[in-house]
């Protein structure tokens, strides 16, 4: 890798590392009272984080808050009270269950937080306080304490979850804990250190698969908080020091210990080691770092400034792109697509931590992110709840925010964007009107996130699944846990699936997990993650490149790496795994249309094969209505449509279709440019969310269903097609829309282009070796390029490897020589006969675009 590659590749690089860490390395030179001062500002900072202060406890908009800790802990309390043998509150009890105990320390956590919140009912009472650390200490003594008889069931409530329940309570109750059992202080931490896997003394392995992004955070934010109790400059230096590596970006030719969890040059997040985890573990980090960025604040350890421009940085070019008016896109949730609680809830916790950034922020950038704050909570369909924020100090803070006349709403996002995470196989694309998000996979990153009982059906949603956001509509009528309980999971929008009935893993086999120790398969063991929890693809293609707004995408569909491995006999005979369809895709970005291209459609197996143009839910009594054209002009009435519950099917040769939600105020268009006659659905279904979740409430979903699809029979020939998606569409616009500004240029499983007359603009995707020829573009493949011929005589190509692994990608751009007007680093232009050649070195580029403009 070149330097400058390097330096795009690190928004933090080594050097930069070091010099944060220099005040780290002098602590041992710090006068001891500096020292003890450091420490009890940290103590201080972390209280007023969790239970804020006299003054902002005083604001009116924070009583909300302070009202639900307190009745939080006096629910706590009276289970405190009416608890049974073996419980330490009632209706929890203990022996063999590590969530029960988890639960029980998150319990005590929140009585000692309402004894610590200034101007609460319960502040100051020293024996509700005592009643606290008498439970710590019970809790050890019969069922922590002891490391051969702990540890069983989720290795993360014994490493995170229940020292981070721990570790507040001790900083909370320091003093009482001091004067009434300060042997508790050594007991726990000596075992904390014990959990954790080869940790010793508060030392973090960082080269353990489970100590990195998000959980190596968490572990790090519970060892400062633990060194401050106990006085420990060492323990808390080295505890910063360890989440410092969270803040450098992820450069995949250079790994740090192997670790490929964290933030990456193009926004992406992984977590993991191969799951697109921005909308989960992605806003845990976020959180835990500006949390850290608080404490710290007054003391001696780290200056913060560069800390906040980096996490700016992630907001600005990893979360915005994916919030669409207040809703957190599917694409980057993993298993937490099928809780109830996500999509709006998600984003009040990045609200949150934008709130507390805009404050360590100067300048411009804080003026933005402010700006930022206000236009989520005005653009949102959902109001924005901020009694759900962690820290009373950060409610207040949001107050001042929106009360702040001079500080305009403004998004960070540009009108209109189109980003590609190829980092982790993920495109959006947005405009006004509209945002539209596509999951992609391949042999780097998973099709799916299923663990612990949570998202049951996700067998498709890495290959092509998207979804289509509409401005104004509330997303939760749209998608959301509803979404994946109704709609089929061999049906989501975008996906090509065969026609079959897979089964979830606990209906295999009797357990959330496929259970085989002798052969390596225990619940968090490495083959549990790569072939049951989040199994990748076997395909090398899945990327795209971008041109100012405008971009294109491409996956070759694949079997997933458990299929693979079974077929090798390298997975035990009782182990089910799953054959794939197959399947070529294009997804070309405009500003009014998606342009949709599809070949060697079809399943080698021999099996019917449905591809979904898309899939839609409305509420049955919305006045729901689908009309369209058919090619020969006759015009095509729909099925199952106006209020009610209509259903039914039709397939028709049909130009053009129109969906529309009158209840929700939106429509999208589908003009169909190539390919078999496509099927239209109406009906309405009903299921129980547990379907998707098993600690979901049993609770019955009823939703009208639209879909779109195009049907192969069993034993078809491999078949294409091409549509277009258009937003917000009229029958008008649709009307005009046949032999409008789109023209396919190719379609095969060699190449994939098309043109778009209206924007000059001309996308194309090579997915073989060899030279591809698309209008005045050719095309040395693999490879992902636009171009665009302006009206003012310059023409700009941006090219991408989507394998991610070749050296340089070469494009002749026939017709006249042009000189280059400007070029990014690895660009080379020369003339050829016939026109110009532009070679671009994407050796280490991972996905990036590199881009020319000539004239």
């Amino acid at each position: 890798m070149s330097v400058s590659r390097r330096a795009v590749l690190s928004t933090i690089p080594a050097a930069g590392l070091l010099a944060l860490a220099e005040p780290l390395r002098a602590r041992a030179a710090t006068p001891p009272g500096r020292v003890a001062a450091d420490h009890a500002v940290l103590l201080g900072n972390t209280v007023a984080v969790f239970a804020g202060t006299a003054e902002s406890n005083g604001r009116p908009e924070v009583a909300a808050k302070l009202a639900a800790i307190d009745s939080t802990a006096r629910a706590r309390l009276d289970a405190l009270t009416g608890a049974g043998p073996g419980e330490l509150f009632r209706g929890v009890p203990l022996g063999s269950s590590d969530p029960n105990l988890t639960t029980s320390f998150q319990y005590l956590y929140e009585i000692a937080l309402a004894t610590r919140v200034p101007g609460g009912t319960l502040d100051g009472d020293t024996a509700l306080r005592h009643r606290v650390i008498d439970g710590l200490g019970w809790l050890h003594e019969r069922y922590y304490g002891d490391q051969s008889t702990g540890y069983y069931g989720n290795w993360h409530n014994w490493e995170i979850g229940i020292s981070n329940h721990v570790s507040r309570t001790l900083v909370l109750l320091a003093a009482e804990v001091a004067a009434y059992r300060p042997e508790l202080v050594g007991s726990y931490l000596a075992s904390m250190d014990a959990y954790l896997r080869n940790g010793k003394d508060g030392d973090v392995d960082l080269d353990s698969r489970f100590h990195t992004g998000a959980n190596l955070a968490d572990i790090a934010t519970n060892r400062i908080l633990q060194g401050a109790v106990l006085g420990d400059d060492a323990r808390i230096s080295k505890a910063l020091a360890d989440q410092l590596t969270v803040f450098a970006t992820i450069d995949p030719y250079a790994l740090e210990h192997g670790v490929t969890d964290g933030y990456y040059a193009d926004g992406s997040f992984i977590q993991h080691a191969s799951v697109a985890y921005t909308g989960a573990y992605g806003k845990n980090l976020l959180t835990r770092v500006v949390q850290t960025i608080k404490i710290l604040q007054g003391t001696g350890y780290v200056q913060g400034a560069d800390l906040v421009d980096v996490v700016r940085g992630w907001v600005v070019d990893g979360f915005a792109p994916l919030i669409f008016e207040g809703w957190m896109m599917e694409i980057v949730k993993g298993r937490a697509v099928s809780r109830t609680t996500t999509g709006y809830a998600d984003v009040a916790n990045v609200v949150e931590a934008v709130v507390d950034l805009s404050g360590h922020a100067t300048g411009a950038d804080a003026r933005a992110l402010a700006g930022y704050v206000k236009f989520v909570r005005q653009t949102s369909r959902a109001a924005l709840n901020p009694s759900t924020f962690v820290s009373p100090v950060s409610i207040a803070r949001y107050a001042d925010i929106l009360a702040d006349a001079t500080i305009p709403a403004a998004d960070l996002n540009p009108e209109r964007r189109s980003v590609a995470f190829n980092a982790m196989d993920r495109t959006v694309h947005r405009r006004p009107g509209y945002a539209f998000a596509l999951a992609r996979s391949s042999d780097r990153i998973s099709k799916y996130e299923y663990m612990s009982g949570e998202n049951l059906t996700p067998w498709f949603q890495g290959d092509g699944a998207y979804y289509l956001y509409l401005a104004g509509q509330d997303q939760t009528q749209a998608y959301g846990v509803d979404y994946f309980t109704t709609v089929s999971p061999y049906r989501l929008a975008g996906v090509t699936a065969p026609v079959e009935h897979r089964h979830t893993v606990p209906e295999l086999y009797g357990t959330a997990w496929y259970d085989n120790p002798a052969l390596g398969f225990t619940s968090s063991s490495e083959s549990q993650n790569t072939y049951v929890y989040f199994p990748r693809g076997t395909n090398g293609f899945s990327g795209g490149a971008t041109l100012d707004s405008y971009g294109a995408a491409g996956l070759v569909q694949s079997d997933d790496a458990a299929y693979a491995a079974k077929r090798a006999g390298r997975l035990p005979d009782d182990f089910v795994a799953y054959r794939n369809a197959v399947a070529t895709k294009s997804w070309f970005l405009f500003d009014d249309e998606i342009v949709v291209l599809a070949a060697g459609v079809g399943d080698l197996a021999g099996r019917a094969v449905s591809t979904t143009v898309d899939s839609r839910i409305a509420e049955e009594s919305d006045p729901v209505t689908v009309t369209g054209r058919l090619r020969d002009g006759r015009s095509f009435t729909g099925t199952g449509t106006g209020t009610g519950s209509g259903t039914g099917s039709a397939t028709a040769p049909l130009a053009w279709l129109r969906y529309a939600n009158a209840a929700q105020q939106t429509s999208v268009g589908y003009v169909f440019l190539a390919g078999p006659a496509p099927t239209v659905t109406a009906e309405v279904v009903t299921r129980s969310r547990r379907v998707v979740r098993t600690a979901n409430p049993d609770t019955m979903v009823r939703k009208r269903v639209f879909a779109v699809s195009v049907e192969q029979a069993a034993g078809a020939p491999l078949g294409s097609l091409a549509y277009a998606l258009l937003p917000n569409a009229s029958e008008q616009r649709l009307r005009a829309y046949p032999g409008g500004p789109v023209v396919v240029l190719t379609n095969s499983t060699r190449c994939q282009a098309v043109r778009h007359a209206g924007l000059g603009l001309v996308a194309a995707n090579a997915f073989t070796p060899g030279r591809h020829t698309a209008d005045r573009l050719v095309v040395d493949g693999p490879a992902s390029v636009l171009f665009r011929q302006d009206r003012d005589g310059t023409a700009s190509v941006a090219v991408a490897d989507p394998t991610m692994d070749r050296d340089t990608v070469s494009v002749t751009l026939r017709g006249r020589w042009r000189r280059v007007v400007s070029a990014d680093d690895g660009i080379r232009v020369r003339r050829v006969p016939g026109g110009t050649r532009i070679e671009a070195r994407t050796r280490q580029a991972y996905g990036h675009s590199l881009r020319v403009t000539l004239r």
